[in-house]
C-alpha cells in the first residue's frame, strides 16, 4: 500500500487532474455539440444573457455591468476551466486522505459535482429545478460530469503513482 500523499501535494495533483478532467469533459461536450450541428456555439456572443452558457451567466451575476455579452465566450471558458480545476484540487485533498478506488471515487465525485451545479445554479435562476428537465437531458448532463470525475480520478491516480 502506498503512503499517504500530503494535503498540499494532493491539492496540487488534484488541480492538475482537474484540468485533465475538464479537458475530457469539454471534448465530450464539444464533440456532442458538433454531432448535433451546434458546434462552436460557445465561441459566439449570445443574443441575450439568458442564452449564454451557465458559467457566463454566473459571472454576470457576480460581476454585473463589468461583463458585457461579447465577453461571454471568454468568461465561459475561464469560469469552466477554473471551476473544474479548483474542484479537482478538492478531489485531490480528499483522495490523499481516503484512497478510495479511482473508478468508484471518480464516479461519485462527478455525480457530486453534477448535483452541486443544480444546487447552486437553480436558486440563482440559471438552471431550472432538476425535475423540470426531461430525464434524457439530465442523463446526458450527468454523463458529462461522470466523465469529468473519472478523468480527474484517472489523472490523479496516474500523477500520484509517478
Amino acid at each position: 500500500m502506498r503512503k499517504r500523499t500530503s494535503l498540499l501535494a494532493g491539492a496540487g495533483l488534484g488541480l492538475v487532474a482537474g484540468m485533465a478532467g475538464t479537458a475530457v469533459m469539454t471534448a465530450l461536450q464539444e464533440g456532442t455539440a458538433y454531432a448535433k450541428g451546434k458546434g462552436g456555439e460557445s465561441l459566439k456572443e449570445p443574443r441575450t444573457w439568458a442564452e449564454a452558457p451557465a458559467p457566463a451567466q454566473l459571472a454576470k451575476k457576480a460581476l454585473g455591468p463589468r461583463i458585457v455579452k461579447r465577453q461571454a465566450p471568454l468568461v465561459t471558458a475561464a469560469a469552466h476551466w477554473a471551476y473544474g480545476s479548483a474542484l479537482g484540487a478538492i478531489y485531490g485533498v480528499v483522495q490523499s486522505r481516503l484512497r478510495v478506488h479511482p473508478l468508484l471515487h471518480g464516479t461519485v465525485f462527478g455525480t457530486a459535482v453534477w448535483g452541486l451545479a443544480y444546487a447552486a445554479l437553480t436558486p440563482l435562476g440559471i438552471y431550472e429545478a432538476p425535475w423540470r428537465y426531461p430525464a434524457k437531458q439530465l442523463a446526458v448532463d450527468w454523463s458529462y460530469h461522470a466523465l469529468y470525475g473519472l478523468g480527474v480520478a484517472s489523472a490523479y491516480e496516474t500523477l500520484d503513482r509517478s
